[in-house]
C-alpha cells in the first residue's frame, strides 16, 4: 500500500466528522475539522514524495 494513503484517507473522515459537528458545537467541529485537514495535507506530501519509489 503507498505510504501516505492511509492518513489521507482517516483525515478525510475526520474533516467530515468534525464538519457535521459544526452545528452541535462550532468551535469543537472546526478543531476536529481543522487536525482531520492536517492530515489529509501530510498526507498528501507522503504520497507525492514517495511516487517515485513505488515505480521501480
Amino acid at each position: 500500500m503507498r505510504e501516505g494513503l492511509i492518513p489521507t484517507v482517516l483525515g478525510t473522515a475526520v474533516t467530515a466528522t468534525g464538519l457535521a459537528l459544526r452545528m452541535a458545537n462550532p468551535a469543537l467541529g472546526w478543531g476536529i475539522a481543522g487536525f482531520g485537514l492536517a492530515h489529509v495535507v501530510l498526507g498528501a506530501i507522503d504520497l507525492v514524495e514517495h511516487q517515485h519509489e513505488e515505480r521501480f
